[in-house]
């Protein structure tokens, strides 16, 4: 069994702050930085010619620290504090531009800006916290801009500008939100098992194989489990698959019911799952696997009329003493757990009782 090389959904949606991936936000706060810095070449350029130098020197300098950033940004770990410190820099030119005495009108139309790069780059919460409170000072400063409001052209003037920015701030966040919860739900659906609601095949050994990296530096050990259902083809041949989805579903509520926070499981397809027991020893798996199968022996389910029984099969490989590796793991659970089948069904198999032990030792062996 090939472990998987796709990337853990869960953990990339947990480290993503935005609707934009870490890369994909690298790129764009590069692709701002380079118009940002050119932009500021050209307005330093005007704003000398409109007798402000010191307004120039300033968005040289500022230019020249952007060309250098988005230098940076190709590399840098930091790019949560380079994001923070241009959106800050940025929204604050915006405000001291509009406090020039002679401030262009359509300096105004910047505000607007802020709250689409703050919650593309920051995200719903931290984008909110960062452009309110800019837009405020932008409001008031529109508003002393316009020096005399009592007439109707100048309320008319307020109104719109309060109106545009307060429904863009609300548009932004409310769309934020809802890609947030889209995305939740897509990612939800790549990584469980829509039967069962269990996780799938893809995010079990996604699993497995952090387990594995989490136990080489901790050093403590873990037991995978291979559980088949006995049988399971003749209920879905007698009763129907809608019976068989029903066995399934139950024995996988039945599964999250008895294992601890620490342990995971999974459906592997079909009527297999799979179990990673964290920190447990070979004896206490056994007895934990035992307790399920008969628990599950034991529950007659319910299905229209009839009451169906199953019986289940497990197989139990521990880390590192069974192997090293995803793939020798599976391999030793897979074979105790057809050992058992083979010896009668309805049992659990540890890898010490596996028949051959020279067999387990050079799987164990072989792959590392």
């Amino acid at each position: 069994m090939n472990t998987s090389k796709h990337l853990d959904l869960g953990t990339a949606l947990e480290q993503s702050r935005s609707g934009l991936r870490d890369n994909h936000r690298r790129s764009l706060a590069r692709l701002l930085f380079h118009a940002t810095g050119s932009a500021l070449v050209v307005f330093g350029v005007l704003q000398f010619i409109n007798g402000f130098p010191w307004v120039t020197l300033a968005e040289f300098m500022a230019s020249g620290l952007l060309f250098y950033g988005a230098i940076r940004l190709k590399t840098t770990p930091h790019l949560q504090q380079w994001i923070y410190a241009y959106l800050v820099a940025v929204f604050s030119f915006f405000i001291v531009i509009m406090l020039l005495p002679e401030a262009s009108i359509a300096a105004f139309v910047w505000v607007l800006m802020m709250p689409v790069l703050a919650y593309l780059l920051l995200g719903k919460h931290e984008g909110m916290i960062l452009s309110v409170p800019f837009m405020v000072l932008g409001y008031v400063a529109y508003y002393f801009f316009l020096e005399e409001v009592g007439t109707a052209g100048s309320m008319i003037d307020l109104l719109n500008m309060l109106l545009c920015g307060v429904l863009m701030q609300i548009f932004m966040h409310l769309y934020e939100a809802r890609r947030e919860e889209a995305e939740q739900r897509l990612v939800d659906m790549a990584q469980t098992d829509a039967l069962t609601g269990l996780a799938n095949r893809a995010t079990f050994q996604s699993t497995l194989a952090r387990t594995i990296a989490e136990c080489e530096r901790s050093g403590d050990g873990f037991a995978l489990v291979i559980m088949d259902v006995d049988h399971f083809k003749l209920v879905n041949d007698t009763l129907g698959h809608d019976a068989g989805d029903h066995v399934l579903h139950d024995i996988g509520k039945s599964l999250t019911e008895r294992l601890r926070a620490s342990d995971f499981v999974g459906r592997l397809g079909g009527e297999e799952f799979g179990l990673i027991l964290r920190n447990v020893k070979p004896a206490d798996a056994f007895e934990l696997m035992d307790e399920l199968r008969g628990r599950i022996a034991g529950r007659e389910l319910r299905y229209g009329e009839a009451g169906i029984r199953v019986t289940a099969s497990f197989g139990i490989a521990q880390w590192p003493e069974h192997g090293r590796s995803a793939e020798t793991l599976f391999c030793v659970a897979d074979r105790c757990l057809y050992s058992g089948k083979r010896a009668g069904r309805n049992r659990v198999l540890p890898a010490g009782q596996l028949q051959g032990e020279a067999t387990v030792e050079r799987l164990a062996g072989g792959t590392g």
